[in-house]
């Protein structure tokens, strides 16, 4: 029989949540960087075997949301609970935050099979380790425990197999040499935001969206063309920089690291373009993909 199911990660911003699914897949599909709120989009990345397929799920980190944005990134947090058939709730060991009420409610109640994943196990020693499994065991005494490094890869290959054992039988849900649910566009956004992240500090990467409104692609060369979307006048000149210096650098590391996704030379175009206070317009939240799912 065939084994097909969701298996939808969530837990607190830099828990380790794209890492792991990178991992996982054994593909880099999720951005990752040290700042909060990196992933904003609900991503899925489709595992296949001969005998399974497992849609995993990366989600944007669990807060309390300040702004229209921030509410749409957790509507696609919550929505991860409807159709999740195994559950990875990921805690940093070295997290010591509380979880938004919230989703700690809906974490409670859920009814499929939930797996407790205590990440960085590497940054804590033994003892520590065992105090945190003890206190969050006793607040979820039904989870399955499990202890691992996804910057390691230590024990993710098993954690991997287990969720596989979990699957109910079920027939693909995707064509099996499909591996995510996004478009090129989405992954070439993705990749220029990385580097935004990477690159500047303060308010800049978070008043920060990408837009691409070329891509072309022959057997040689992807062509493209991005607009990076900031707030305000001051922020599109901090994203240009003196003489295009900084705009530049954005676009030499973007450029490489789509030629690493996509297997093929890139030509990258990049823009910068105000939008006054995208992130609380929900017209424009729409048009760039963060839809709400109008649920509580």
């Amino acid at each position: 029989m065939h084994k097909a199911g969701f298996v939808n990660i969530i837990g607190n911003p830099n828990a380790g949540k794209s890492t792991l699914m990178n991992a996982l897949m054994d593909q880099k599909l999720s951005i990752i960087t040290a700042k909060a709120q990196t992933t904003r989009h609900r991503i899925l990345g489709i595992y296949n075997t001969a005998e399974a397929q497992v849609i995993f799920s990366d989600t944007p980190g669990i807060i309390k949301p300040d702004y229209a944005l921030q509410e749409r990134m957790m509507d696609a947090t919550n929505s991860s609970f409807d159709d999740a058939d195994v559950m990875l709730l990921l805690i940093a060991t070295d997290d010591k935050r509380e979880m938004e009420e919230k989703t700690w409610s809906r974490i409670k109640s859920f009814k499929g099979k939930l797996l407790l994943v205590l990440n960085k196990v590497d940054l804590s020693d033994q003892k520590k380790l065992e105090e945190i499994a003890i206190l969050w065991q006793s607040k979820l005494p039904d989870a399955e425990l499990w202890s691992i490094s996804a910057t390691e890869n230590f024990r993710v290959l098993e954690l991997r197999d287990r969720v596989l054992s979990l699957l109910p039988n079920h027939p693909p849900f995707f064509p099996k040499d499909q591996v995510t649910d996004k478009p090129e566009r989405f992954f070439v956004n993705e990749s220029i935001r990385e580097q935004i992240l990477l690159r500047y500090q303060k308010e800049i990467p978070y008043a920060v969206e990408v837009v691409t409104e070329q891509f072309e692609e022959t057997e040689k060369i992807i062509r493209i063309r991005s607009l990076i979307i900031v707030e305000r006048n001051s922020q599109k000149g901090i994203i240009v920089g003196s003489k295009g210096s900084a705009i530049k650098s954005v676009g030499v590391g973007a450029r490489k690291s789509l030629e690493n996704f996509f297997g093929k030379k890139v030509h990258l175009e990049l823009f910068v373009k105000v939008n006054k206070n995208w992130r609380s317009n929900s017209t424009q939240l729409q048009r760039f993909g963060y839809s709400s799912s109008q649920k509580n």
